[in-house]
């Protein structure tokens, strides 16, 4: 919890951004973050860069930039490091996602080229379609104190003051909780055994709170949401958040879906399918991969329409997800939707998606307003699962037995009311009645 107008320590000095896996989400922030700097593009898709935050009464006019508003590190004063599988460096593996183009890249080479990738934790049975050799060894408890000295160093070698990390690597096989989750000490225990039920992610998680570092989780697996991490970070007083960012399809579901429901327009079925040919995509075409992706992006339907409360609307309603690996269109994901809703007297009606996307595009800028956003939460004394930033997320994290919002434009106000409550500003609930009165 945080009180209310609390102080927030000012953001000083250098913020280090750690990026776990340096593929095509990862370099397309940094290339971007790079560009922005230099004056060649603006940030958009950003909310900490472009957004704006309304103050009192809309007569009030008083609407400043979310950047202003809030003590949010500068750009200038970011510093990335990464770990990844693969030897290259950012600007090589920017060239090898192909997100973006060469000029471009060739304009911010000298940034990207420095950015050299740490070993990381790799192991072949939570992503068997990657084969990499930029890998550290030994036990779990090993790599995990690996990390932590990878972490340290970092700090220290590129004179920062603060840090976060955002996991960006692919998505590892699904994962039920089980005995070695549910405490630290079991988890630990696990650790020294190498326990198999103990993934990359949750070793990341584990070094990252271990070493008071705020960790994002931006893809669907079981990580820093197990019980025995996320206690850990509310007594270590670290920010925690996830899970899997959200960008295509399903940021196309919790915006068009919420609009039905407000009209009482029924649904029948939503028929999903995409087709991506990037890393991601991959990954994503091993049956065990894609469970995870999927629970992620089936769990958004539910709880927007809750067909528990209005069974005659959405009670069995179908809801079918297809991802398809497609080479020939890299990065460019395109998703088709098909919508079938009935509305007054039950009269069937239709509705079409296609949506031609790029996968990084609309990642990179979650991935920037996240650091910055869990650089600002410890700042302001937040510690443990930080809900309102569920907007980022297909499977936002919440406290233990509470459904999550997904809605994307309550989560956009929860969002916004977080920050006014950090501030000491009155919450906006939109009510209005002091206008007629």
């Amino acid at each position: 919890m945080i009180e209310k107008g609390v102080d927030v320590a000012p953001a000083e000095g250098k913020l280090g951004i750690l990026l776990v896996g340096l593929g095509a989400v990862s370099t397309t922030l940094v290339a971007g973050v790079e560009a922005i700097k230099r004056g060649i593009s603006q940030p958009v898709g950003s909310l900490t860069q472009m957004g704006t935050i309304r103050l009192g009464k809309r007569t009030d006019n008083r609407s400043p930039k979310i950047k202003d508003f809030v003590p949010i590190a500068s750009l200038d004063d970011i510093v990335f490091g990464a770990w990844d599988i693969f030897h290259d460096n950012a600007f090589e593996a920017a060239m090898n996602a192909g997100v973006l183009d060469k000029d471009l890249l060739n304009q911010v080479s000298e940034p990207l080229a420095s950015l050299k990738p740490m070993p990381a934790v790799f192991e072949q049975n939570y992503v068997k379609r990657l084969h990499g050799d930029n890998v550290k060894t030994g036990s779990k408890m090993q790599l995990a104190e690996q990390l932590i000295e990878d972490i340290a160093r970092f700090k220290s070698e590129n004179d920062c003051s603060r840090l976060v990390m955002v996991w960006a690597a692919s998505t590892e096989i699904y994962l039920e909780e089980s005995e070695v989750h549910e405490t630290l000490e079991a988890f630990e225990r696990g650790l020294y055994d190498s326990d198999p039920h103990i993934a990359p992610s949750m070793i990341y998680a584990y070094a990252a709170i271990m070493s008071g570092v705020p960790f994002a989780n931006g893809a669907p697996n079981l990580a820093v949401d197990i019980p025995a991490l996320t206690k850990l970070a509310e007594t270590k007083r670290v920010p925690i958040c996830g899970k899997d960012f959200k960008t295509g399809q399903t940021l196309m579901k919790t915006i068009l879906a919420p609009g039905l429901k407000s009209r009482m327009l029924g649904l029948d079925g939503w028929y999903s399918t995409n087709i991506l040919g990037n890393r991601d995509g991959e990954v994503l075409d091993d049956p065990e991969n894609f469970k995870t992706k999927e629970e992620s992006k089936l769990s958004v339907l539910e709880h927007i329409f809750q067909p528990e409360v209005y069974p005659e609307l959405y009670k069995d309603f179908s809801h079918v997800v297809r991802i398809n690996y497609y080479p020939p269109r890299g990065d460019n994901k395109e998703g088709w939707d098909a919508i079938d809703i009935f509305g007054w007297l039950g009269y069937k009606m239709q509705i079409k998606i296609d949506f031609m996307c790029r996968d990084s595009i609309l990642a990179a800028p979650l991935a920037l307003d996240l650091a910055l956003f869990m650089d600002l939460a410890q700042r302001a004394g937040m510690r443990g699962v930080q809900e309102w930033l569920s907007f980022y997320f297909k499977a936002p994290q919440t406290a233990p037995g509470l459904y999550p919002e997904h809605d994307l434009f309550i989560q956009l106000m929860k969002l916004k009311n977080t920050l006014r409550h950090m501030r000491g500003e009155e919450l906006i609930t939109h009510l209005g009645l002091e206008y007629y009165d």
